[in-house]
């Protein structure tokens, strides 16, 4: 069996160093503590996590909690956080709610029983119980980042992108290529991102003087298939938008199918623009112009994040805010 001696010989450290690097990562050096970690996985060794958790409170484990696992926006955001928490000697624990916020409910138990150190939430649920006279964190509360969401009455650390600049700056493109009836596919009612993705979306139309938007506004909840029934919707009421704008990607692609179906040429009789520039936007025909999230990032800076608050590093409630970027392909045209 191999044993931590062998483990410090191939890494050229001390056992002591091994023991510290494993239990305690964030104080040792990065560049020792990358040695250590491939000295371990060379050698196949196996710590005793049991063990360790006793000794030191924690077990090095992180719940990730996302939406639906199977919406491809979030491979690239669960990679990132993998990268960092592979680095820094911790492991992730993927909870799939499947669009049910009930799923979430045992994920919060995990952390609040110390079987998980901490919660990453790539959604808006947050699993524990919160009162609202209350403005701040629960102290009873498991360590807590969100990423690409936020909850609008508690300031919880977390990361993403000005959503509502960013769909303001979409509009405001479309505009300059000359489109004023633009339609609008938001998501799921109730998202702070959607909220405000439809906002800056109403902000670019009062821009162009087009003030009255609810009749150009339709509801989706991220899916294909809502994407089209949204594309359905908007063609069936009658005067016809000159382009559409997608709160996400996936509904952008699930129009897409629909207005090709009912042989609505793709940009030269509506133009199509969606979100978050997932892998797929590309390979669309035609390809897909949106706006790109930096979505490993994004992981990334949220498990350092949580990496940060174990470490017991002072870190203020916040959102970080990272930048975003408009990607222009096939799929918007010029009138």
């Amino acid at each position: 069996m191999v044993s931590i001696k062998d483990v410090a010989r191939l890494a050229g450290v001390s056992t002591a160093t091994v023991s510290r690097a494993l239990a305690e990562p964030d104080k040792v050096q990065a560049k020792t503590r990358k040695k250590v970690l491939a000295a371990v996985e060379q050698s196949g060794y196996v710590t005793n996590s049991l063990a360790r958790s006793l000794r030191t409170r924690r077990n090095h484990s992180v719940v990730v909690l996302v939406p639906d696992v199977t919406n491809s926006f979030f491979s690239s955001i669960i990679q990132g956080i993998e990268e960092v928490a592979r680095a820094n000697g911790y492991r992730i624990l993927l909870g799939d709610m499947q669009n049910d916020p009930d799923n979430a409910r045992p994920y919060g138990e995990l952390c609040a029983q110390r079987q998980a150190d901490g919660l990453i939430c790539l959604g808006r649920t947050i699993p524990f119980a919160y009162n609202k006279s209350r403005k701040s964190l629960d102290p009873a509360w498991p360590p807590l980042v969100m990423a690409c969401e936020y909850d609008e009455r508690i300031p919880i650390p977390g990361v993403r992108i000005d959503n509502a600049r960013a769909a303001l700056e979409a509009v405001r493109y479309l505009g300059e290529q000359g489109h004023r009836r633009i339609a609008y596919i938001n998501g799921p009612q109730g998202s702070p991102l959607c909220r405000d993705r439809l906002k800056g979306y109403r902000k670019a139309m009062a821009e162009m003087g087009v003030r009255k938007t609810s009749h150009l506004v339709f509801n989706g909840d991220f899916t294909l298939d809502s994407g089209a029934q949204a594309a359905r919707a908007l063609l069936d009421a009658g005067k016809l938008p000159t382009a559409v704008f997608a709160a996400n990607d996936a509904m952008a692609i699930g129009a897409l199918q629909v207005l090709r179906q009912r042989g609505i040429r793709v940009p030269r009789d509506i133009s199509l623009m969606g979100f978050d520039d997932i892998k797929f936007a590309a390979y669309c025909d035609p390809p897909l112009t949106t706006v790109r999230q930096p979505r490993r990032e994004i992981g990334a800076l949220s498990m350092q994040i949580m990496i940060d608050i174990l470490a017991g590093n002072s870190i203020a409630s916040t959102t970080r805010e990272l930048p975003y970027e408009l990607v222009f392909r096939e799929s918007v045209a010029q009138i």
